[in-house]
């Protein structure tokens, strides 16, 4: 038996940094090449077991933050992996798709705004043409924006944040279902925002609920066909979103008065996405997985 100093554990209060973060403001949608605390996503420390060979993955944000953390242990799972992001991300992208290509796996990158309905579709259909098939996509892309008062939050905030986190979903799930067959996944990413919804962040907390429930609904039609659509619902998680959308001393604090009285690293989330692409989660659809390191969700 182990004992209580034994090297095989880790305190999971203590594997990643605390707060407080001397992280400098950026401007939205955010870069990890210039955040000055990185995060982890897992490039050094995730090893693949082969659980999505042969698979093919669209994931959207997969330039940084959890969606390139699951971009990477896809790609070391086996799995040839498409990403979608912001023109302005390019240089986060590269680095990702350099993950991608180290370990083997083919790369596909997609430069655009996924709140157009047509470059979904495209992303799609060049995903598929170029992999040959469609097996997995992350719903994974998003945006917020802090404020203190109902009248900060404008029309045109509103929609940019419904069409980023919502209606982009749609768009894509649509696309993707009659080029999947069974055995095919989509797996969304909302938040503990569904649950415990913050004020300050009306419009991106409203979206997180919206995606919950539109998990559950798809995943009623997507069985039909074979397909399986879950979700991940993160608590507070160390991303370029963070210092570009947050005020300073939100930023400063981030995570600390959760129960790990840190954030999670976007690598700790990644198992998380691979267990729901793989064939190990066959039975498991229309779920959303508690990812909030403590907080008890209803």
């Amino acid at each position: 038996m182990n004992s209580p100093e034994s090297p095989l554990r880790t305190d999971p209060r203590e594997r990643y940094e605390k707060p407080p973060f001397d992280e400098p403001a950026q401007r939205p949608p955010g870069r990890e090449t210039e955040m000055r605390h990185k995060p982890d996503h897992g490039e050094q420390s995730y090893r693949g077991l082969g659980r999505l060979r042969g698979k093919t993955a669209l994931i959207t944000g997969g330039d940084s933050g959890i969606g390139k953390a699951v971009a990477i242990a896809y790609a070391r799972e086996g799995a040839d992996v498409a990403i979608s992001y912001l023109p302005e991300e390019e240089e986060d992208a590269r680095d990702a798709a350099r993950w991608i290509k180290e370990a083997g796996r083919k790369n596909l990158d997609l430069p655009g705004d996924i709140r157009d309905e047509a470059h979904c579709k495209k992303m799609v259909e060049r995903t598929a043409a170029e992999f040959g098939h469609l097996d997995i996509l992350v719903n994974n892309a998003a945006f917020q924006a802090t404020h203190q008062k109902l009248e900060e939050f404008s029309a045109e905030e509103w929609d940019l944040t419904f069409r980023t986190n919502i209606y982009a979903m749609f768009y894509l799930s649509k696309a993707a279902i009659p080029r999947m067959g069974p055995g095919s996944v989509i797996i969304n990413t909302t938040s503990v925002q569904a649950y415990e919804p913050s004020g300050q962040l009306l419009a991106y907390a409203t979206t997180k609920g919206a995606i919950m429930t539109f998990t559950k609904a798809l995943s009623e039609l997507a069985i039909e066909k074979g397909i399986r659509v879950n979700a991940v619902a993160p608590g507070p998680v160390w991303t370029p979103l963070i210092p570009s959308t947050m005020p300073q001393e939100k930023v400063k604090n981030f995570g600390g008065k959760d129960a790990m009285k840190r954030p999670a690293q976007p690598v700790e989330l990644a198992p998380a996405y691979v267990f729901l692409a793989s064939e190990e989660s066959t039975y498991v659809t229309g779920s959303v997985m508690d990812m909030t390191g403590g907080r008890l969700l209803p």
